[in-house]
């Protein structure tokens, strides 16, 4: 038995009977024409809550940063999938490469970023995203889809429904902006504050960086130093009438727009408000700076941290009549 307890950032006990490191396409072809049996990927393991101990398990550990294309005003860099996120930004931010600024400290790899659609701060990766390289884990054959291809929403993708299990990501490319960088997003949630606090009146991406470490530093927990995945659930959207209807009870909630007919509800305030936020049941409890985080203060298992989560699910659902979805992968 292997022990995955050091490759999830919740810290539980988890182990498999065969942890395999994946470096190249090459090997990871080779692994899929050779294995048609059922493995678990393994990125970053930000995003994964071990229940159950699985067979086998392919760590991707694919690096490299190549420039494809390169104008004036943008370049196209094409990233392994076993890069770390929060390095990347900060490499591209010292290149002076814009546009996700506002993911800085996202926990987790590179390759998890399409999956997930990974967003913060008014910015998701699809905004950026051009193509993802894949290997089609029944032939091994290496495909190619543009960004247009992959079904990407909040927090979601085709390779979390109808891909699942049929694709890995290799590699990604991302189209960054060089000069200019017009697109800046500074008045989605704290920044603005952050920024005045820094006396920064006309922010660049660096500005935007170092708010958004700030921000994320002070509020949520370093997984080396208390086990969590980050933030647990999704944000619910929900119709405007069901949110008008708990405005009358609640007329503090806070919402964002989605459509003519729908609003994003902070799972965080509603987690918060129903109590939560700070309290712990055995070994596994919500942040206390931030509710949407659970965190394992040591010694829990995946069932304890599951058994937690549907603890909350089932309080918001009882207070609000809203389902709470999980942001996390369940293995």
């Amino acid at each position: 038995m292997v022990s995955l307890q050091s490759l999830n950032t919740f810290g539980v006990k988890a182990s498999c009977d065969e942890l395999i490191t994946v470096t190249s396409v090459a090997q990871l072809q080779e692994l899929c024409l050779a294995s048609q049996e059922s493995t678990i990927i393994l990125g970053g393991g930000s995003n994964t809550l071990f229940v159950n101990s699985p067979s086998t398990v392919w760590y991707i550990d694919i690096k490299g940063k190549e420039v494809i294309k390169e104008r004036e005003d943008a370049i196209l860099l094409r990233i392994g999938a076993g890069e770390d996120w929060h390095e990347l930004v900060t490499y591209c931010i010292e290149q002076n490469w814009g546009g996700i600024e506002n993911l800085a400290l996202i926990p987790g790899k590179c390759g998890a970023g399409p999956i997930q659609n990974i967003g913060a701060y008014g910015v998701e990766i699809q905004h950026v995203l051009q193509s993802v390289s894949v290997v089609e884990r029944s032939t091994g054959n290496r495909l190619e889809f543009h960004v247009t291809e992959l079904g990407l929403g909040y927090r979601h993708s085709f390779f979390k429904g109808e891909w699942k299990d049929k694709y890995i990501i290799d590699s990604i490319v991302m189209r960054l902006t060089k000069d200019g960088h017009h697109e800046i997003k500074s008045h989605y949630g704290a920044i603005q504050n952050t920024l005045t606090e820094m006396d920064v009146k006309s922010p660049t991406i660096h500005d935007i960086y170092t708010a958004v470490v700030k921000i994320r530093s002070s509020k949520l927990p370093d997984p080396k130093e208390i086990g969590n995945g980050g933030s647990f659930f999704k944000n619910p959207i929900i119709p405007i009438g069901q949110y008008q209807k708990l405005l009358v009870k609640y007329p503090e909630m806070p919402s964002y727009p989605i459509d003519d007919v729908t609003v994003k509800v902070p799972a965080g305030w509603l987690i918060d408000r129903a109590g939560w936020k700070g309290k712990q049941v055995g070994n596994v409890g919500s942040y206390a700076k931030q509710a949407l985080v659970i965190v394992n203060h040591g010694g829990a298992d995946g069932t304890e941290v599951l058994n937690y989560s549907k603890q909350i699910q089932e309080s918001i659902m009882d207070l609000y009549g809203i389902n709470l979805q999980r942001e996390i992968n369940v293995i």
